[in-house]
């Protein structure tokens, strides 16, 4: 079974450099900070990460925004809580190229059941991608 991570969990990945979940791990996110409903990592895009034309696939970009958002949203919750993503919208603003990328990811708006969050990724000091997302929050399932 995958280790399960709880928002201590996430933190102990920025703060302590415990090994990130396997999803982090594939897509080579490097969180780098999370505190107080703000979280920023590096994301190495490299060849695996690029279609046909050269130019990373939306997707990719779309899921680095959600990775982000779930760091900044650990950063706000207790650990007896967990979260979500019950909805993404992506914008992209210019194309993202094989390199190092910058995701930064904020809590706007925390409920008691639902968050609110934006992150942008950008590349080279230009902002090639920015997301909204909606996150739930519950109880931690291992506590149910």
């Amino acid at each position: 079974m995958t280790e399960l991570f709880g928002p201590k969990g996430l933190m102990e990945v920025v703060e302590s450099g415990r090994i990130p979940p396997n999803c982090d791990v594939t897509l080579q996110m490097k969180p780098t900070f999370a505190a107080g409903g703000v979280a920023r990592g590096e994301w190495m895009i490299d060849e695996k990460f690029v279609n046909g034309i050269g130019v990373c696939m939306g997707g990719y970009l779309a899921a680095a925004t959600d990775t982000m958002m779930a760091y900044a949203i650990a950063s706000q919750i207790p650990d007896g809580q967990s979260f979500s993503t019950i909805d993404l919208h992506t914008t992209f603003h210019r194309p993202a190229f094989v390199g190092t990328a910058e995701v930064e990811a904020r809590v706007e708006r925390l409920g008691r059941q639902v968050a609110y969050l934006t992150a942008d990724v950008t590349q080279n000091g230009k902002k090639v991608a920015s997301a909204v997302s909606s996150v739930m929050i519950f109880s931690n399932p291992e506590e149910r």
